[in-house]
């Protein structure tokens, strides 16, 4: 029987069979060996394709797409649809990594219908296998009850909770008193019984993310919190050095390991770009692929004279016999 060849376009190749893709099941599966879960943020199509063909087990579309990508100084701008934005193209780039969205501020705090209301949206609308919200205290927690209760999995976040800045203080790390570190495990354990399948950790001292995981039955997903949580997360921005934000420009979070300096190798792709154009070194032969035969060129040229478009077959003429033609006055 012969084999059915993907379509190939000018632009890509063939498209790859989809890998297995990664269930809630896979990562309880992690969990219950031991195994480190890698989760990493993506806001558009080709990120999400970065992101799931290195391997990476969970793929957040982060509201922090309001600061990396929008260029906000806080993640509280980005609404709801324009997360479902994100969300889409996300989906449509990812083959096998699961994929979690964020609820953004204000989509969720109102009451339990608004939440959920929000999260069948994420799933309906954004493709994405789970959501995500901050916070484990009063209307949080009946939040992600509500949304659970639905049939929708919850990712919970505790510790430096970037849609709480205004009454947190700024971004600042947590847990850092004891009281402090006692307050943060509660609203952890309060996710979890109301549901949540694992709990992001982030800004938290390792001693107290280690204390938070041996407590909790669910998977703790950290960020900035040391070396003991279930997982880790990071900003796809920051752990490559896109210096996409001015936050990031000069300075990545301390907590981030900078794996590539991609941003220095855009800054000086783009210089040479606009260097070989402005030169007129770009395209030469190599990037100008497409060819029309000389019996079209000389009718086109033909046509274009009929119809009166001289400077066009002109400029045919020139290309053709390699001299300039003196233009016809009207």
């Amino acid at each position: 029987m012969a084999s059915i060849q993907p379509e190939h376009t000018v632009y890509s190749g063939p498209k790859a069979p989809s890998p297995k893709r990664i269930t809630l099941r896979s990562i309880r599966s992690k969990y219950s060996k031991g195994e480190p879960i890698t989760m990493v943020t993506a806001y558009d199509y080709p990120s999400a394709v970065h992101v799931d063909t290195a391997g990476i087990d969970i793929l957040l579309v982060g509201d922090s797409v309001a600061m990396v990508v929008h260029g906000h100084d806080t993640t509280l701008p980005v609404t709801l649809d324009e997360m479902l934005m994100h969300c889409k193209a996300v989906s449509r780039g990812s083959q096998r990594a699961f994929l979690v969205g964020d609820l953004p501020f204000g989509s969720y705090e109102t009451s339990a219908e608004q939440a959920v209301r929000s999260a069948v949206r994420m799933m309906k609308e954004g493709l994405m296998d789970a959501v995500k919200l901050e916070g484990g205290g009063g209307a949080r927690v009946v939040a992600a009850k509500a949304i659970v209760s639905t049939g929708v999995a919850v990712m919970g976040h505790v510790g430096l909770m970037p849609q709480s800045i205004s009454v947190l203080g700024g971004f600042r790390p947590h847990g850092q008193t004891a009281r402090e570190a006692v307050r943060v495990l509660r609203e952890a354990r309060d996710l979890q019984e109301a549901g949540c399948f694992a709990v992001v950790l982030e800004c938290v001292p390792p001693v107290v993310a280690a204390a938070l995981t041996r407590e909790l039955s669910i998977p703790t997903i950290g960020i900035g919190a040391g070396p003991y949580c279930s997982g880790q997360v990071l900003v796809y921005h920051d752990l490559l050095g896109m210096m996409q934000h001015p936050h990031h420009a000069k300075v990545t979070p301390k907590f981030c390991k900078q794996y590539a300096a991609v941003g220095a190798i855009i800054q000086d792709a783009l210089q040479q770009y606009h260097a070989e154009v402005t030169q007129r070194q770009f395209p030469g032969p190599k990037h100008s692929p497409y060819v029309i035969e000389d019996r079209e060129v000389e009718e086109m040229e033909r046509m274009l004279r009929d119809e009166g478009f001289h400077a066009a077959a002109d400029a045919i003429e020139e290309q053709v016999h390699g001299h300039r033609v003196t233009p016809i006055s009207d």
